[in-house]
């Protein structure tokens, strides 16, 4: 019986001990730096999406994959995945490149979604993704906002 007591004392240690481990992180910090062109196959089109991230944090973040979606007007526009590895440092920040695809139905849905917007007005869009790091490291970040559709060129440059 003590030897029972003894493993559930240690259980409970334990267990405690892996909760405290989980202490309140901030949210890092994500913003889309750069899209570089990548070869794609037939109609869809490739990107090497550029992510900056930030860790306001007081440990690293370590990742071995990572993860990102991209929604425009409320529709699927991109996604990709890279199984690269690497770390955040404390307080720091990385730049991590992403290969994205957007498939020729993408394209046609965003087409048609844009048609009903005027010139001058906002589209919202959502940026997703997480920064896997095995069972209970993961990072899941977002980040929306919007994105001005441009006006007609007016003056002596307007077609």
């Amino acid at each position: 019986m003590p030897l029972l007591r003894l493993a559930l004392a240690m259980l409970l240690a334990s267990t405690l001990f892996g909760c405290s481990s989980f202490a309140l992180r901030d949210p890092v910090r994500i913003d889309l730096v750069g899209l570089e062109p990548l070869a794609g196959q037939g109609l869809e089109v490739r990107f090497a999406a550029k992510l900056r991230v930030q860790n306001p944090n007081d440990q690293a973040i370590t990742y071995n994959g990572v993860a990102l979606e991209l929604d425009i007007n409320g529709q699927p526009l991109a996604r990709g995945v890279s199984d690269q590895g690497g770390e955040v440092p404390r307080f720091g920040e990385a730049v991590i490149s992403v290969p994205i695809s957007i498939s020729a139905f993408s394209v046609v849905r965003q087409a048609w979604g844009a048609a009903g917007h005027p010139p001058g007005q906002s589209i919202p869009y959502v940026l997703r993704g997480k920064l896997a790091s095995g069972l209970f490291g993961t990072t899941r970040f977002s980040d929306s906002g919007t994105l001005d559709w441009p006006q007609p060129l007016e003056g002596p440059y307007a077609p």
